[in-house]
């Protein structure tokens, strides 16, 4: 039907405003938002619906931190997640190769201001997060849904709705892991930096940031996987490479690598791993592997440790990430 009529059956999507107020903690970033908003709603609480995010929260992150949050709507079942353009935006794309240039740029500029929704609009739903109060996300199960604050302690089947009941029961024993336990702390095999939602070079730059001058945990595989080849490029510019090779990681080609198993790259069955991936279904990252899904930060964190660890102790240790970045893109 679509190759004969060059059409595709679409229904008009509903409008779901998420607004993430205040302002974010250090250590706390686009993926914990993202994961904390999917553990409220759950996977299915914006089918239906195109995301807008708004606030004060979402107008502070960069480009790179705003692409990872729509990159993940759809893991809330959204269609698909918006950020009304600003300054940020043109900024980000002004003297860039494909970009509108002279007078055409001014045009173009002047035609995104019109875009963002006007004042007093009225969407068909709407979640208000509090963001002064986040924390490092990170999940438990086998769904992005899944998730919790690193400071967490794991659910209990008895303690959620009885139609969610199964799924927990199902999810906790595939994952092998005992309600009431600290999601902090749960041993780790393999560390997997990288993926569509956070391979850009602000990730690796934290990632670099946290792992500069430290050595990861023993008999531990950490990966770091560029997003595309431009990323690579631009990483070895900086010196990142040296960073991940020097502390013991692998530094590999761009790709999709780990986050769906590809050419190798996969948890063995039983094997636990952290990863900045996007989804942590079953077998998700290798039959029988068991995915935390976190932050950048968490992950590299948790790579020195050998465990999930919350990286706020050792972002502290070594400074802020933003003080860091500006230091590699001085160099």
């Amino acid at each position: 039907m679509v190759l004969a009529t060059q059409t595709l059956l679409q229904r008009r999507p509903k409008t779901f405003r998420v607004q993430i107020d205040g302002r974010l903690q250090p250590s706390v970033g686009a993926k914990d938002i993202i994961l904390a908003l999917i553990a409220r709603i759950g996977v299915g609480g914006g089918t239906g619906h195109v995301f807008e995010f708004t606030g004060d929260a979402i107008r502070a992150l960069s480009m790179e931190e705003r692409m990872t949050v729509c990159n993940m709507s759809i893991e809330g079942g959204a269609r698909a997640g918006l950020i009304a353009p600003d300054e940020t935006t043109f900024a980000y794309l002004k003297g860039r190769r494909f970009a509108p240039q002279g007078a055409a740029w001014d045009d173009a500029v002047a035609a995104w201001r019109k875009l963002p929704s006007d004042e007093g609009a009225v969407y068909d739903r709407t979640v208000v997060v509090d963001g002064d109060k986040l924390e490092p996300m990170v999940t438990y199960g086998t769904n992005p849904g899944m998730g919790l604050p690193i400071s967490g302690r794991i659910p209990s089947p008895a303690d959620v709705e009885p139609a969610a009941r199964e799924d927990l029961e199902r999810a906790l024993t595939y994952m092998g892991l005992q309600p009431g336990t600290s999601i902090a702390g749960q041993k780790l095999d393999v560390v997997f930096i990288g993926s569509c939602t956070n391979g850009r070079i602000e990730d690796m730059r934290a990632a670099a940031s946290v792992l500069r001058g430290r050595h990861v945990a023993a008999g531990l595989r950490v990966l770091v996987v560029p997003g595309s080849q431009q990323v690579k490029r631009q990483a070895e510019s900086e010196g990142l490479d040296a960073v991940f090779r020097a502390a013991g990681a692998e530094w590999r080609e761009s790709g999709c690598s780990m986050c769906i198993a590809m050419n190798g790259d996969q948890l063995e069955p039983g094997q636990y791993g952290i990863s900045t991936s996007n989804r942590n279904f079953e077998g998700r990252q290798g039959k029988g592997g068991r995915s935390f899904l976190a932050s950048p930060l968490t992950a590299a964190a948790s790579a020195i440790t050998g465990v999930v660890t919350d990286p706020r102790p050792v972002v502290q240790t070594t400074g802020t990430v933003a003080a860091q970045t500006s230091a590699v893109e001085a160099h």
